[in-house]
C-alpha cells in the first residue's frame, strides 16, 4: 500500500481520513459503508480536511483495539486486512474493506434497520428500506427487475406492443416472454416480472408511477429559467426515441452543402446522446420511489440523472475502464437483442470516444445523492482526436492540394475500399470535403477543410 499516493487522493468512495480513534463510530460507519458497497481504505492518523499526517501513537495496541472493535460492533463478521504504515518518524494504520459477500452489514447495537450504511461520495449515508432490500437481492444474486408480481397475471404484458418492439429483429412468440424472463411461472401460475411490466406492462405506470423520462431544456447554465419541457410516460423503448428527439430538436446543429452530399454537424454526437439515454433506462434502480430519470439540456452541457447507486462493488473508475455490472438483467437482455446496447460495459467508453472524437471533454461522471449522473459537454473544448491513420490524411492534404483516394490509398498503405470508408467518415466530422461531380467519379478529390 503506497501512503504517498494515498496521501495525493481526496476522500471519495473508496478511501477517508481519521485523525484518530478517539471516537471509534465514525470509523465503524465507514467501515460498514465500504463493506456495503465497493470496499475502501480508512487512514487513521491523517486529518480530513489537511492530510496533515499526525501518525498514531503505540500502533500495535491501536491495531488490536481495531480489530476487537469490527469483531464485537459489526455483523455479519468482516475480516478487514489492517497495516501499520511508516512515515517520516511516526506511522499510520491503514484499514483496507473488502465488499462483503454477505451484505447487509450493520452495526449490531443499532439493527439492520437503524445501522446500515453505504457509501456516496465521500460520506456515509444510513440505507433506507429500499436500499438495504437491493443490498439483500445483491448477495442473492438476484435482481430487482427479475422479481415476480404475483398480483398480476401474463396478460399484465401487452403483448403487442412486445411483438411490435421486436418485428424489426424477428418474430416474437408468446414462448418468448418466459425465455427473455418477461413472464415466470409463480406457483404454478405464468406472471410478469418488474422488467417484463416495465417494459411493455399494460398499466406499468399504476404500478411503477416513477418510470418515465423528465425531459427539460433551460436558458443558460442552471434551472433559473426553463424554455421546454416535457413528460414522457410511454414504454420505454418509445420513451428512449422521443427523449432523444426532444433533445436533437433543442441542439444547435449546423449544415454544410458539400458538391457530393448534406453533412450536418451536431453540436453533441448522436452516438454519445443515445448511449447516455440508452445507459439511463437501462441501469437505473427502479425500486426506488419518486425519481423519474431527469435530462436537462443547458446552453454548455447536457445532464442526464437516473435513480441508485452505481451497482455494488462498481467505482466511477471501474466505468471509465469498461468494467460494469448490469443492475436490470431483464431490461438488459431485451435491450441487447434489439440491438440497442452491444456488450456490458461498453456504453461510456463509446461515449468518451464520440466526445473526443467530436473535440468535446470526456463525460463526467459522479454519484449524487441516491442518483448516478452523466454530464455531456456541448461547447469544444479540445481538438478532434485523430488516430495515426486519419492524421496522416489530414497531413497529406494540409499543404492545401486535393488529392484522390487512389492517391491518399497509396499514402496510407490502405486498399482503395478501406480508405473510402475513412474518408468519409472524416467527411462525416467536417475535417475533409469531397470536390467531384458524384460520388463515382474517378476524379474526385479531397481537401482539407480545417485543421483539427
Amino acid at each position: 500500500m503506497d501512503l504517498t499516493e494515498l496521501l495525493r487522493r481526496p476522500e471519495g468512495k473508496t478511501l477517508e481520513f481519521k485523525r484518530d480513534l478517539s471516537s471509534p463510530d465514525g470509523v465503524l460507519r465507514s467501515v460498514v459503508a465500504f463493506a456495503n458497497t465497493a470496499g475502501g481504505i480508512v487512514l487513521i492518523g491523517v486529518e480530513d480536511e489537511s492530510h496533515h499526517v499526525r501518525g498514531v501513537a503505540d500502533p500495535l495496541t491501536l491495531e488490536e483495539r481495531l480489530a476487537n472493535l469490527i469483531a464485537d460492533r459489526i455483523e455479519p463478521r468482516l475480516v478487514p486486512d489492517i497495516e501499520i504504515l511508516p512515515w517520516r518518524r511516526t506511522q499510520v494504520m491503514a484499514l483496507q474493506v473488502h465488499p462483503s459477500p454477505n451484505r447487509p452489514c450493520h452495526l449490531r447495537r443499532a439493527g439492520v434497520d437503524a445501522g446500515t450504511y453505504v457509501r456516496v461520495g465521500s460520506t456515509n449515508r444510513r440505507a433506507d428500506p429500499e436500499m438495504i432490500a437491493e443490498l439483500r437481492r445483491y448477495a442473492r444474486g438476484e435482481g430487482f427487475d427479475e422479481q415476480p408480481l404475483p398480483e398480476l397475471d401474463s396478460e399484465a404484458i401487452d403483448f403487442r406492443v412486445a411483438s411490435e418492439s421486436f418485428a424489426p429483429v424477428r418474430k416474437l412468440t408468446r414462448r418468448d416472454l418466459a425465455t427473455l424472463r418477461l413472464t415466470v411461472r409463480y406457483q404454478g401460475r405464468s406472471v410478469p416480472t418488474v422488467g417484463g411490466l416495465l417494459l411493455f406492462g399494460r398499466e406499468r405506470g399504476q404500478h411503477f408511477p416513477d418510470a418515465w423520462i423528465q425531459v427539460g431544456r433551460f436558458a443558460g447554465t442552471d434551472k433559473a429559467q426553463i424554455i421546454d419541457h416535457a413528460e414522457l410516460r410511454a414504454h420505454p423503448l418509445a420513451a428512449i426515441e422521443q427523449a432523444i428527439a426532444f433533445v436533437q430538436g433543442h441542439l444547435r446543429r449546423g449544415v454544410e452543402i458539400g458538391p457530393v452530399r448534406r453533412i450536418d454537424r451536431w453540436e453533441l454526437p448522436p452516438v454519445a446522446l443515445r448511449e447516455a439515454i440508452i445507459n439511463a433506462v437501462v441501469h437505473a434502480d427502479y425500486s426506488q420511489r419518486g425519481a423519474p430519470i431527469r435530462i436537462a439540456l443547458y446552453d454548455d452541457r447536457l445532464e442526464v440523472e437516473s435513480p441508485g447507486l452505481l451497482p455494488f462493488g462498481l467505482t466511477v473508475e471501474d466505468l471509465r475502464q469498461g468494467i460494469s455490472r448490469l443492475r436490470n438483467r431483464v431490461i438488459g437482455r431485451v435491450f441487447h437483442e434489439l440491438g440497442l446496447i452491444e456488450q456490458w460495459g461498453s456504453g461510456i467508453q463509446r461515449i468518451t470516444a464520440a466526445c473526443r472524437a467530436a473535440g468535446l471533454a470526456e463525460p463526467g461522471l459522479e454519484e449524487i445523492g441516491l442518483r448516478f449522473r452523466l454530464t455531456l459537454p456541448t461547447t469544444p473544448g479540445a481538438a478532434p482526436e485523430l488516430d495515426p491513420l486519419d492524421q496522416a490524411i489530414v497531413d497529406l492534404l494540409s499543404d492545401g492540394a486535393g488529392r484522390t483516394t487512389a492517391v491518399i490509398a497509396r499514402h496510407i498503405d490502405r486498399t482503395p475500399r478501406a480508405t473510402r470508408t475513412r474518408l468519409a467518415a472524416l467527411v462525416d466530422r467536417g475535417l475533409v470535403r469531397e470536390v467531384g461531380t458524384g460520388p463515382r467519379d474517378p476524379h474526385r478529390r479531397y481537401h482539407l477543410t480545417k485543421r483539427p
